[in-house]
C-alpha cells in the first residue's frame, strides 16, 4: 500500500527504450481501478476504451519518434474541469446529463502533449467541502484506511493517485482543495500562483480564488505538468504575462507562531513539523518564527468572499439551458426555485445563501467590503514576511484524515479544517503540500510550503532539498 510508483521521467525512458508500451501502462492503471474503485469511489467515469485507443496511437508516435513531452502520462481529471464531449457535473445533480462542448485549457494542453486521460474524478459538489462527503455521488474513501475521508474537495483526484489508479491528477484549489487531500492521502499537491494557469473550462466556485493544479507522487511530475498547462491562452484575462521565476535562495524560512501553537493542531503533526524544522536547520537553513496578527480573520475573510462569489457564479444553474430541470413547476419562477432546491446539495445551498446575504444592500459594507479590506491586510503582512524569507512553512492540516461522518454534523468544525491552507488562496501565492510521514494510526501527515508569487520553481527546489 505504501509503494511509491516510478516518476514519469523513468516511465518515459522505459517507453522510449521499448521496454513496455503505453497500452501496457494504461492496462496497469485500469487493473488498479477495477481492483479499488468500487470501494474507494474515486472515479465517477472511467474512459477505459478511449484511453487504450489513445495509448495505441501514442505508441505509434513513439515508434515514429514524434511523441509529445507527456507521452504515456496517465492523468485523471477532477469533475470540475470541462473535457469536450464528456460529462462534467461538478459533483452535482444540477448538471446531470450535461456534456461539455469544449475542453478546459489545462486539459487541452495535456492532450496536446500526448497525456492520456483515464477518467473523471469525484469531488465535493462545486468544490465546496473539505472531506469529499459533499459529493452527490457519495464520499471518497482514503486508501490508507477506508473508514476515513480522503479530504476535499479534490478527494477523488488524491485517492486515484494514492492508490495507483493514475500517475497524476488535475485538481482545483479554492481554499486548500488540492493540498488538504494531498496531505490526507500522503501525496504531493500544488496550488499554483493565481494567474499562472488559465481557469477557462473550470466550473467556477469563487473566481478570485480558484486555481487548477497537479497532484502526484513526485516533485518532477508536478513541475512537468505545471510547465505544460501554464501560460496565456486568450480566454482568461486574469493570467499574468510573464511568469518567469526569479528564485534566489538566501536559505531563510519562516513559520507562523500562531499556527504551530493553535489549539486545533494534533500533537503528532506538531512534533513531526518541528522534526522537519530541525532537519532544515541541520541542512543550513535559518528558520525563524514570525507573528501573524490576522489568524482569527483568515477563515471569516475567506468564507465571506468565496460565498459571495459562489452566490453570483452559481446563479446560472437554473434549469433553463442545460442540466437538471424539475418536472413539477407551475410557472417560470417556480421552475427556478424547485430546480435549484431539488438538485443542489445542502452545503451548496448553505454557501449560496450566506453569499447572497453578505451581498445584500443592508449588509454589503459590513461584510463584503470589510472582508476585501482585511484580505488586503492579510496579503500585505504575508508579503512582508516573504520579503525577508524565501518560504513560509506550516503543517498542511491541523489533523490527519477524519473518520467518515465525524465533521458532517457541524459545518463550523468542517470549516476550521481549512485554517492552514486558505492563506495562500486569499493572497494568491503558490503553495505545495508534501508528505510528512504518518501518525500512530498510520494516517498520512502533510508539510506545506508557501512561496513568493510565480516562484513555483523555488518551491520545487526546496521540496527536493527537504526530501533529500
Amino acid at each position: 500500500m505504501n509503494h511509491t510508483p516510478l516518476a514519469y521521467s523513468e516511465i518515459r525512458r522505459e517507453l522510449l527504450a521499448g521496454k513496455y508500451t503505453c497500452v501496457e501502462v494504461v492496462q496497469g492503471h485500469l487493473a488498479q481501478i477495477s481492483l479499488c474503485n468500487d470501494q474507494l469511489n474515486a472515479f465517477l467515469t472511467v474512459y477505459a476504451e478511449e484511453a487504450l485507443l489513445r495509448a495505441a496511437e501514442i505508441d505509434v508516435k513513439i515508434k515514429e519518434g514524434n511523441a509529445g513531452p507527456l507521452a504515456g502520462l496517465v492523468v485523471g481529471i477532477k469533475d470540475l474541469l470541462c473535457y469536450a464531449d464528456h460529462p462534467s457535473q461538478a459533483g452535482s445533480q444540477i448538471l446531470n446529463g450535461f456534456k461539455s462542448t469544449f475542453s478546459a485549457t489545462a486539459v487541452q494542453r495535456l492532450l496536446d502533449a500526448d497525456a492520456i486521460i483515464i477518467g473523471r474524478q469525484n469531488c465535493d459538489e462545486f468544490g465546496m467541502g473539505s472531506t469529499n462527503e459533499n459529493s452527490s455521488f457519495g464520499p471518497v474513501l482514503n486508501y490508507a484506511n477506508p473508514s476515513h475521508v480522503a479530504g476535499g474537495s479534490s478527494g477523488g483526484s488524491a485517492v486515484a493517485v494514492q492508490a495507483g489508479m493514475c500517475q497524476v491528477s488535475l485538481g482545483t484549489d479554492t481554499g486548500g482543495s488540492i493540498r488538504m487531500p494531498a496531505a490526507f492521502c500522503g501525496i504531493m499537491g500544488l496550488k499554483p500562483t493565481y494567474g499562472r494557469v488559465s481557469r477557462w473550462g473550470l466550473i467556477a466556485y469563487a473566481s478570485s480564488f480558484d486555481t487548477i493544479g497537479p497532484m502526484g507522487h513526485h516533485v518532477d511530475d508536478l513541475a512537468l505538468v505545471l510547465q505544460t498547462i501554464e501560460g496565456k491562452d486568450g480566454y482568461d484575462s486574469t493570467l499574468m504575462e510573464d511568469v518567469a521565476s526569479t528564485y534566489v535562495s538566501n536559505k531563510r524560512v519562516a513559520y507562523i507562531k500562531e499556527i504551530v501553537e493553535h489549539p486545533s493542531l494534533q500533537v503528532e503533526i506538531r512534533d513531526a513539523f518541528f522534526e522537519q524544522v530541525t532537519q532544515m536547520k541541520n541542512a543550513g537553513y535559518e528558520v525563524i518564527s514570525v507573528d501573524f496578527p490576522f489568524i482569527d480573520q483568515l477563515l471569516p475573510t475567506y468564507y465571506v468572499l468565496t460565498t459571495a462569489e459562489a452566490s453570483s457564479n452559481l446563479a446560472r444553474f437554473d434549469g433553463v439551458k442545460f442540466g437538471y430541470r424539475t418536472n413539477d413547476a407551475s410557472d417560470l419562477m417556480d421552475m427556478y426555485k424547485k430546480t435549484r432546491d431539488e438538485a443542489f446539495g445542502e452545503e451548496v445551498k448553505r454557501r449560496i445563501m450566506l453569499g447572497t446575504f453578505v451581498l445584500s444592500a443592508d449588509y454589503y459594507d459590513a461584510y463584503y467590503t470589510k472582508a476585501q479590506q482585511v484580505r488586503r491586510l492579510i496579503q500585505e503582512r504575508t508579503l512582508d514576511v516573504l520579503s525577508t524569507c524565501d518560504f513560509i512553512v506550516s503543517p498542511t492540516t491541523s489533523s490527519t484524515a477524519y473518520k467518515l461522518g465525524e465533521k458532517t454534523l457541524d459545518p463550523l468544525q468542517m470549516y476550521l479544517g481549512d485554517l492552514f491552507t486558505v492563506q495562500a488562496n486569499i493572497t494568491g501565492l503558490p503553495a505545495l503540500s508534501i508528505p510528512m510521514g504518518v501518525d500512530s494510526s498510520g494516517l498520512p501527515m502533510g508539510f506545506q510550503i508557501t512561496g513568493r508569487a510565480f516562484d513555483e520553481q523555488g518551491l520545487f527546489e526546496f521540496a527536493k532539498s527537504i526530501e533529500r
